[in-house]
Parts: C-alpha cells; sequence; structure tokens
C-alpha cells in the first residue's frame, strides 16, 4: 500500500512537471536570452521592426520636452520585451494586444533614459493603437546643454 501511494505521488509529480515545462515552452517569450534562431524569433522579430516607429513616437510624446528636450527616444527592437500577448475577441479574431517593457535610449550613447511598459492594440486595417502607457523609472541622465 505505502508502496503505491508513493509511486502515485511520484506519477503525479511526474505528470506536473512535464505539463510545465512544455506550457513554458509553448510561450512566445523566455526569460534566458536566445542562442539561436527560430520561427517564433523570426516573428517576434519582425513584429518588434514592425512597432517600433510607433513606440518610439509614442515615447516622444510622453518624454519630450519634461524629461529630454535635445533628442528623441529611441527604441531598438532587439531590447523590446514582450511581457503579454493576447486576443481581445476569442479565438482566431483579429484584434490583439501587445504588452511590452522598454527603456528607451538617447540614440548616440545608447544609455538608457527610463523604463516604461506599453499596450498596443493592433487590429485589421491594420490599425496600432497605444491603449496603455506606464512609466516605471526615469533614469538619471548627463545634463543637457
Amino acid at each position: 500500500m505505502k508502496k503505491m501511494l508513493i509511486g502515485f505521488i511520484l506519477s503525479l509529480i511526474l505528470i506536473l512537471s512535464l505539463v510545465l515545462s512544455t506550457s513554458d515552452q509553448t510561450r512566445i517569450v523566455s526569460s534566458a536570452e536566445p542562442t539561436q534562431d527560430s520561427e517564433d524569433l523570426r516573428l517576434q522579430d519582425m513584429l518588434m521592426v514592425m512597432l517600433t516607429p510607433y513606440i518610439e513616437n509614442d515615447l516622444t510624446n510622453y518624454y519630450y520636452p519634461e524629461i529630454v528636450k535635445s533628442f528623441s527616444p529611441h527604441a531598438a527592437p532587439w531590447d523590446i520585451e514582450v511581457i503579454e500577448t493576447k486576443r481581445v475577441n476569442g479565438f482566431r479574431g483579429f484584434q490583439l494586444q501587445i504588452t511590452i517593457e522598454i527603456e528607451p535610449t538617447d540614440g548616440g550613447q545608447w544609455s538608457p533614459i527610463g523604463k516604461d511598459r506599453m499596450t498596443y492594440e493592433i487590429s485589421a486595417g491594420p490599425t496600432v493603437k497605444l491603449i496603455n502607457h506606464k512609466h516605471l523609472k526615469t533614469y538619471e541622465f548627463p545634463s543637457e546643454s
């Protein structure tokens, strides 16, 4: 009886660990830096390249002129971290949301000037609309002349 209980518990732990590791692998974003190219990484990079002009425009509207006056913030597509993606209108609906975190830079020395979390809604048309912008932190930046 004891052996059966131990066997059941070990089987349950094994199944749970397999399910959890499989669900971690299906996410687009991983906490580890990628070490090789993949279809998911290429799709994510393409999306970031397409969104970068919208992101930079919204960052400029936020940062200028209160935080920085002499340049527009830059967003490097490879430095944008995808936090969450979801469909707004159900399975195979084409109204999507993406939440990202970014540390915009000065573009010259690539010094980060702050940290922001932004949520965009992307829909057919194509339409890209900022629906939430949370400024998380302002970094100390050398004074502008």
